[in-house]
């Protein structure tokens, strides 16, 4: 696959299955992930990968943290939350190992890692494969990121959901871009 075709024909999954990317595909997409922006070269990404049965501990850590924000969420309401951690048959949890310590802004080392993110979906659909990138309250838990090994002041940017579509659908229509520029300066 061409970039350009990556670029302008990605979208997000709706529904993801095995396979997921072997070691040798993982490694690509990681590759591609430490390829984005990196202002002070700090590499502030951090990525955790969740597969196997972890997807099901992961769930229950999305559970606890359902438990402990919504004290009257019914076992219904966090079952459907653990199940969120099977929505593909692999996770990687993106974040930012932030250093207040440096010149370069919290939110440059936030970005870079969002920035990550961005390749590592990129990377994998141009494998063949596709993602999601989901976050929601779970990913500002201070419980869930210690359990995922993360410090207290590292920034969970996103859980992206990698895996194989059951048909690779059509890209949605082109998406107009031309209301959201804008050319500042230029003689009219």
């Amino acid at each position: 696959m061409q970039t350009i075709d990556a670029l302008t024909t990605r979208y997000s999954a709706k529904a993801l299955f095995e396979p997921a990317p072997d070691e040798a595909a993982l490694q690509l997409i990681f590759e591609s992930a430490v390829r984005a922006p990196d202002h002070g070269r700090l590499r502030p990404w951090r990525f955790v990968v969740v597969r196997g049965a972890a997807r099901e501990r992961f769930g229950e850590l999305l559970a606890q943290h359902l438990r402990r924000t919504h004290a009257a969420a019914s076992e219904e309401t966090l079952q459907r939350e653990r199940a969120k951690a099977l929505r593909a048959p692999l996770m990687v949890v993106v974040a930012a190992h932030c250093n207040p310590e440096v010149k370069i802004p919290l939110i440059e080392q936030q970005l870079s890692a969002a920035a990550a993110a961005q390749s590592m979906m990129l990377g994998a659909f141009a494998l063949g494969f596709n993602a999601m990138w989901k976050t929601g309250s779970a990913a500002y838990d201070p419980a869930l990121k210690q359990a995922l090994g993360l410090a207290a002041g590292d920034a969970v940017v996103g859980f992206l959901y990698i895996g194989t579509e059951a048909a690779r659908t059509p890209p949605p229509g082109a998406r107009p871009w031309a209301d959201l520029v804008s050319y500042w300066g230029e003689a009219t």
